[in-house]
C-alpha cells in the first residue's frame, strides 16, 4: 500500500483541479502535455489531503463527486477515469464551525467524517513535548550538520510551560531555529514568543474549538443560508438551490430543526 500526499493549502486556486485530477494536452495555455493528477497516482492506494479545510467551495463540490462516484475527469477530457482510492483528510480548522458559517459543504463534511480522529492540541499533552523535541533535535542536527544531541533541563521546563498556539509545527520550527543558532552539543535555551501574545492567541484559538452537535451545525448553516437569500426558499437564487436540495426537503428540515420562517433570519 502506498501513500500520495497533497497539501491543499499550498495549491493555488488556478491549479488545484489540475493537481488533483490532471489535465489533457491543450486543455489550457501552457498545458503542453497530458498530466496525471494525484488521484490517478493514488489509484489502488491512499491519498492524504492535508489542510482540507482550505479547499475553495467549487473544489469541494468536485471532490464530493469523486467520493460519491469514485471517478475523476481530467481538465479538457471527455472521458471519466475510475479511481479506487482510500482518502485520509486532515485540518487544523473546526470543520463544524466552517460548515455552520457556509465555508465548508455540509455534504462533503458528512462524507469525510466516517472515522474521525481528534488530536488534542500540544498544550493538552505536555508529556509528548520531550519526545517530540528530541526527535526534532536529531532530525535538524543531521540536516544542518550540527553536533547537537541534547536539551538542558531549563530549556525543557520552558518548553513544557509554554502554551503552544502553533502546536507541533511551532515546536518543530523553534527547535530548528535553535539548532541553526547553536554553538554546542546542548540547547540551553529556546527562543519562545512573547508569553503575553501567546496567551491572547491561545484564548482566541480556544474560542474556536467550541463543539456543537451535528443538528446544531445543520440548523445554523440553514439559517445562515436563508439570511443570505433574504428568506427566499424556492426558485432561482433561493436557499434550496444553494443547499442543493429540493424546496420541499428544506421546508421539512426547517420544521424538524425548529426554524420558523421570518423569525430566525
Amino acid at each position: 500500500m502506498f501513500l500520495v500526499k497533497v497539501n491543499c493549502a499550498a495549491l493555488r486556486g488556478s491549479i488545484i483541479e489540475s493537481e488533483l485530477f490532471g489535465h489533457e494536452r491543450g486543455a489550457f495555455t501552457g498545458a503542453t502535455d497530458r498530466r496525471i493528477g494525484k488521484f490517478e497516482h493514488a489509484h489502488g492506494g491512499t491519498i492524504f489531503l492535508d489542510e482540507i479545510g482550505e479547499l475553495p467551495l467549487d473544489m469541494q463540490a468536485k471532490l464530493l463527486r469523486v467520493l460519491q462516484e469514485k471517478e475523476i475527469e481530467r481538465i479538457g477530457g471527455n472521458n471519466t477515469v475510475k479511481v479506487d482510492v482510500r482518502i485520509v483528510a486532515a485540518t487544523n480548522r473546526n470543520l463544524e464551525k466552517e460548515v455552520a458559517e457556509g465555508r465548508f459543504r455540509i455534504d462533503l463534511y458528512y462524507r469525510l467524517n466516517v472515522f474521525p480522529v481528534a488530536l488534542p492540541p500540544l498544550r493538552a499533552r505536555k508529556d509528548d513535548i520531550s519526545l517530540l523535541a528530541k526527535y526534532f533535535i536529531a532530525l535538524y542536527a543531521r540536516k544542518h550538520k550540527k553536533n547537537v544531541n541534547d536539551l538542558s533541563d531549563m530549556a525543557m521546563k520552558e518548553l513544557t510551560a509554554y502554551n503552544w498556539p502553533g502546536n507541533i509545527r511551532e515546536l518543530e520550527n523553534l527547535i530548528e531555529r535553535a539548532i541553526i543558532l547553536s554553538s554546542g552539543p546542548t540547547l540551553n535555551a529556546i527562543q519562545l514568543p512573547n508569553p503575553i501574545e501567546n496567551t491572547e492567541t491561545a484564548i482566541s484559538i480556544s474560542d474556536e474549538l467550541v463543539v456543537k452537535t451535528i443538528r446544531e451545525n445543520e440548523r445554523d448553516h440553514i439559517v445562515n443560508v436563508l439570511k443570505k437569500c433574504n428568506g427566499k426558499i424556492a426558485g432561482l437564487g433561493g436557499a434550496a438551490e444553494l443547499l442543493g436540495i429540493p424546496a420541499s426537503t428544506l421546508n421539512s428540515k426547517m420544521s424538524k430543526l425548529g426554524i420558523v420562517k421570518g423569525a430566525h433570519y
